[in-house]
């Protein structure tokens, strides 16, 4: 198949999201003419440098491009200061100058630490995403939002910093668990219930072919939604308008994902799954969209095996107090009241709904109580 580009529209500091087979392997090929020096410096996870570590350091080598390597432990939990610090000491260590290059191989959580890494180090330095999750692909590799987690919520430290490429290569999806495809997935449907209701449609009848690895089917998904972010943070880098609709469900997600202590016991895009389920159920409550839309959200994340309420995390005791009380430490808080992201049938979401929070409380006791 042949390479697709989607652009990021953003002056002199826009950039390409390639997408096709192989990119991996052809990577040191593709960074060569945007590298100020012949020298990367891979960050990568452990699992991730067990399947394409290799590949991507013999690609850097063909094109006469020095490299080193750190390897950093994989899980959410590794979006932490502790971790940024190590991090940045090591890269310290290796003499790392401003023409140098980092490079993230892995998935969101390899992309949002070694983005935000490049951002600070030297005051900044140029970084490439090769992203290895589907999530990682249509969704945190693209836009420049960089951050790590704290005890008080999901990157609320952070920065926005542009890469300089994005290789999303579709092969590196065949070794992921089913489990991170379908939390990838959740990301994909998000494109289609913001703005785009013929995607969602066309969702309803090939995700499936997507989660199996239709290579058509997947690889329209990924441009589609590559696309549909790539168009919105270029009108709104900072997301100072419309980019904060690409929230839809993460405000609820995060406070699940919160509460979980940011665990494997509940994965972003599983999160995001339930969020978004909940933000329907609530524009139907408040009677601003169908309820048969909430429905048939709910009823093709359920197809596809995605959780679509808390109740999926099994032995979990869910407070409503609590989870609001996390919603209360958003990053889209303004004068104290949450701006939710909420819709008024599929396609249409908006933002900011201002809802009163006891509401929002009935709800999710309604839904962890079911």
């Amino acid at each position: 198949m042949t390479i697709e580009t989607v652009r990021v529209e953003l002056g002199d500091r826009g950039y390409d999201i390639l997408v096709g087979s192989g990119l991996i392997g052809r990577a040191g090929q593709f960074a060569a003419p945007l590298l100020a020096q012949k020298r990367v410096i891979i960050i990568t996870d452990r699992h991730v440098a067990r399947h394409h570590l290799d590949a991507l350091l013999e690609s850097f080598k063909r094109a006469d491009i020095a490299t080193e390597t750190i390897i950093l432990p994989a899980g959410e939990q590794t979006k932490s200061f502790t971790e940024l610090e190590s991090l940045c000491d090591r890269l310290l260590a290796m003499k790392v100058e401003r023409h140098t290059t980092l490079v993230a191989l892995g998935g969101g959580v390899i992309g949002d630490l070694t983005g935000f890494a490049a951002s600070i180090v030297l005051r900044g330095i140029d970084f490439i995403q090769v992203p290895t999750t589907l999530l990682a692909q249509v969704d945190s590799s693209v836009g420049g939002k960089t951050g790590i987690n704290t005890q008080h919520g999901k990157n609320l430290i952070g920065s926005f910093y542009q890469p300089r490429l994005v290789l999303a290569d579709t092969d590196v999806l065949d070794t992921l668990p089913k489990r991170e495809l379908l939390a990838g997935y959740a990301e994909v449907v998000k494109y289609g219930l913001i703005n785009d209701p013929a995607f969602f449609t066309w969702l309803e009848g090939h995700g499936a072919a997507v989660i199996t690895g239709d290579p058509v089917a997947r690889r329209h998904a990924i441009i589609t939604s590559c696309q549909a972010k790539a168009m919105i943070v270029g009108a709104d880098e900072r997301e100072a308008g419309q980019r904060a609709l690409l929230n839809l469900g993460h405000t609820f997600g995060h406070a699940l994902e919160a509460e979980c202590g940011y665990t494997d016991e509940l994965l972003h895009g599983e999160a995001v799954a339930i969020g978004m389920v909940i933000a329907f159920d609530l524009s139907a409550r408040l009677g601003l969209s169908p309820l048969e839309d909430a429905a048939r959200l709910r009823r093709h994340l359920a197809s596809l095996g995605l959780p679509t309420d808390p109740l999926h995390v099994q032995g979990r005791n869910w407070s409503a107090t609590r989870l609001v009380e996390h919603m209360g430490r958003d990053k889209k808080v303004k004068d104290g009241r949450i701006g939710f992201v909420l819709a008024r049938g599929i396609g249409q979401s908006f933002t900011p709904a201002y809802v009163d929070l006891a509401e929002v409380e009935t709800l999710l006791e309604s839904t962890i109580a079911a």
